[in-house]
């Protein structure tokens, strides 16, 4: 197959197995959405939205959350880890959102990007998912099927957006990171990999990923 090919197969397979994408974390808002992308920073989705509901009922927006203070925020966020980062960013953002945006999301990747404890992932979550501006953030299984498939070396997150933007349609980005993510935690987890059921690996990864497992597996 060639390398368009690839892409084809992994844009058909995708769309049979996810033709619809749920933003995993839950929220109402932009507001919301930023926080909760925030907290899911080293933490799964599914422990930051057992989270948000118990923030979110004190402040879901930035004028409530500065009535709470910075230790006060960081009680209700522990499990999430990173709690000092977090709850210091949160608060101070919900201020510049304040101070600066009349309380209102930014919809600009450099004003997002400005925010304390936002970086350029955060950033293009949102983005993508609250303004559908064209997007591609990578997270840890968008990086590791990138290098499965070939598609990227895996040296950093970087490169992995820089060669996904090259190779997939800009207009599919927003829909196809998501279901990337749904397929890395389905099909092809860094832990427990089962090849047989990883369609998309099985069919077009790189052959050094496949030797390798195979010989993993032989032993």
């Amino acid at each position: 197959m060639t390398k368009n090919e690839k892409v084809t197969f992994v844009i058909n397979t995708l769309n049979e197995l996810f033709p619809e994408v749920p933003i995993p974390l839950d929220h109402k808002d932009p507001y919301t959405l930023l926080i909760a992308v925030l907290l899911s920073a080293q933490c799964t989705d599914e422990r930051v939205n057992k989270i948000t509901p118990s923030l979110f009922a004190k402040a879901d927006n930035p004028y409530d959350m500065i009535k709470m203070s910075v230790e006060e925020i960081a009680e209700i966020i522990r499990p999430c880890g990173l709690t000092p980062m977090k709850s210091k960013g949160i608060y101070g953002l919900s201020k510049i959102l304040i101070e600066e945006h009349n309380g209102e999301v930014p919809q600009s990747f450099e004003a997002l990007e400005r925010l304390p404890a936002v970086g350029h992932k955060t950033a293009s979550v949102v983005m993508s998912q609250a303004f559908d501006v064209p997007a591609f953030p990578v997270d840890t299984h968008i990086h590791r099927l990138l290098y499965r498939w070939g598609f990227s070396n895996g040296k950093s997150v970087e490169q992995s957006e820089k060669d996904a933007k090259r190779l997939f349609p800009m207009e599919l980005w927003n829909k196809l990171h998501l279901q990337i993510i749904y397929y890395g935690r389905s099909y092809s987890p860094a832990r427990g990999w089962n090849l047989d059921k990883d369609v998309i690996t099985k069919t077009i990864g790189r052959k050094t990923v496949i030797n390798d497992y195979h010989k993993k597996n032989a032993s």
